[in-house]
């Protein structure tokens, strides 16, 4: 009599199943655990309180805000459609984050011990889906609220729609990105479904300055869609969450370590106010994934004409800082719909953030004394070639968003636009940080502030240019 074949669940003899592991790791960790269940419920109640007060502070400062003379009367039907807008290119940006994250990521000792082993994979990884689509539906909902709220409704029924349909999408989300951190055949749907919601914001965008600027408002809905939208998200959240717990044992170690390296680069960053960490990281997996260019000759004559040359065509290798620089554009156009009190300032601001796009090849430059000693010439005559394009791309983004402001004195504008190049030259060659400044004691704890110098060299000259701009113009 012959035996069954064996099958692929099967587990191999005296392999422990994920349950065992997970309790085993659990016991070890109480042994040097010096917390008591009192102390993580306090801890969890003050990151409650922290949440919910500030997060009330910030709603209800946005609706006084969006109600004040200083910001402008703007159309209801405008601030409407910009805002369907802004949530569909913050949807395409968090499904971006999402899959960068991974969204499921392990510890490098996790990765070593655990998923390097013979243990179901799915049954390892199935409870940390779980607790990310509660947190993503939670944190999903809140923001639905968050936004019902600011557009003005007040019922407790309608408020309950929108945190449904906040919740079901985001579930939706965090579960499709799982799947596609499972999927090995390379298909282009995860890149669609990021692609999609940016492009629909940015047509969104358009109809609605082009409508604004021909003098013809756009209606506002009488009623908001919620509901529309919890009986589409919360069937496809359910059907999501079938096809992650499916492709869980698909997920390999390296997709699982990529989004532990961005969670630990992050984190990094943010305690350590040094975010070059993380757009250092960021930098190079964009580099890493264009894999192989293709050559050009570069036109002969001087090594400044040359090294020039070669910053337009960083360029052109890395489309997506243009494609930012020109969706600014269009951003503050819509700013100018929507609060026109602050059409001045946002400009300033923008103008900021689309020039640093172009400031690449100057942060290359400046952080790497080796590659300056390698081309030769004085640190100053390096930096001043790369300063070339970015002066360049903010004068004429300067030009393009001029009919969007009210015209100041004739010295003002010149005046704010070099500003914002000398803030994009400060940002860009800001040197390591040093962390052994001084400090001072305050009645709110030791504040670093030769950091805190450190960290706001540039967005420090940004906002005395926005003062300027608020008083001046």
């Amino acid at each position: 009599m012959t035996a069954p074949p064996a099958t692929i669940a099967d587990a191999p003899v005296g392999v422990p199943s994920a349950r065992q592991v997970r309790t085993r790791l659990r016991l070890a960790r109480r042994r040097h655990h010096e917390h008591s269940l009192g102390d993580v419920l306090g801890d969890a109640y003050v990151m409650v309180l922290f949440v919910g007060m500030y997060g009330w502070f910030a709603i209800s400062a946005s609706r006084d805000m969006l109600a004040s003379p200083t910001v402008g009367r703007a159309d209801p039907g405008v601030r409407w459609w910009l805002a369907v807008a802004a949530l569909l290119a913050g949807a395409g940006l968090a499904w971006r984050g999402l899959r960068a994250l991974g969204p499921l990521l392990v510890t490098p000792a996790t990765q070593s011990w655990v998923t390097s082993a013979p243990v179901d994979r799915r049954a390892w990884l199935a409870p940390r889906l779980g607790v990310l689509l509660v947190g993503a539906a939670t944190g999903t909902a809140l923001l639905g609220v968050a936004v019902a709220v600011l557009g003005g409704v007040t019922e407790p029924g309608a408020l309950g729609w929108a945190a449904g349909a906040g919740a079901g999408w985001g579930a939706a989300a965090l579960a499709l990105s799982v799947v596609a951190q499972g999927d090995r055949a390379g298909r282009r749907w995860p890149t669609l479904v990021g692609v999609v919601p940016m492009v629909a914001a940015g047509v969104v965008t358009a109809v609605v300055v082009l409508a604004g600027r021909l003098g013809n408002g756009l209606p506002q809905p009488a009623t908001l869609p919620t509901a529309a939208l919890v009986a589409v998200g919360v069937p496809l959240a359910a059907d999501g969450t079938l096809f992650a717990v499916r492709a869980l044992p698909r997920v390999d170690r390296a997709t699982l370590t990529t989004g532990a390296q961005f969670a630990n680069a992050a984190a990094t960053a943010t305690i350590l106010l040094d975010p070059s960490m993380l757009t250092s990281l960021m930098e190079s997996r964009r580099w890493r994934r264009i894999g192989r260019v293709r050559s050009s000759r570069i036109r002969p004559g001087p090594s400044w004409w040359a090294l020039l040359q070669v910053d337009v065509r960083r360029l052109r290798r890395h489309p997506s800082a243009v494609l930012i620089w020109a969706a600014l554009v269009g951003v503050q156009y819509a700013a100018a719909l929507a609060l026109p009190g602050l059409a001045g300032a946002a400009q300033v601001v923008f103008a900021y953030l689309a020039t640093d796009r172009l400031t690449g090849g100057l942060r290359s430059i400046s952080r790497s004394p080796g590659l300056r000693r390698a081309l030769g010439g004085s640190d100053n005559l390096l930096r001043g070639i790369h300063v070339v394009v970015p002066a360049i791309g903010a004068g004429l983004w300067w030009l393009l968003t001029l009919p969007t402001v009210e015209a100041g004195p004739p010295w003002l504008a010149p005046t704010l636009a070099l500003g914002v190049v000398a803030a994009a030259w400060r940002a860009g060659t800001r040197p390591p940080i040093n962390y052994g400044g001084a400090t001072v004691n305050t009645p709110f704890g030791m504040v670093p502030v030769d950091l805190l110098r450190q960290g706001s060299r540039g967005p420090a000259l940004l906002a005395v240019l926005v003062l300027v701009q608020l008083f001046l113009g």
